[in-house]
């Protein structure tokens, strides 16, 4: 899925608040993973409506993926279905 393709997906989707309970995190951690409210400031955020489907290697400690690449857009899932597998 090309970049314009996204943008177009996003369109309309935007809201001002941070629609996820676990952020702001309290510390950007070791290697600089973790939402902080600093680095909220300059977050763009969308309704939470879209599924993305995600490689990544591993879960850290701190339930963050690592090495992670965008694959695409599902639409064969709703996103209130999604659940950490």
């Amino acid at each position: 899925m090309t970049r314009t393709k996204l943008f177009k997906a996003f369109k309309g989707l935007d809201i001002k608040e941070c629609p996820f309970a676990n952020l702001p995190e309290a510390k950007s951690g070791r290697w600089g993973a973790g939402l902080t409210a600093k680095k909220m400031a300059d977050c763009r955020w969308l309704k939470p409506v879209l599924v993305a489907q995600i490689e990544f290697l591993e879960w850290t400690g701190e339930t963050h993926l690592r090495h992670t690449r965008f694959m695409g857009l599902r639409e064969d899932k709703a996103a209130k279905d999604v659940r950490r597998e």
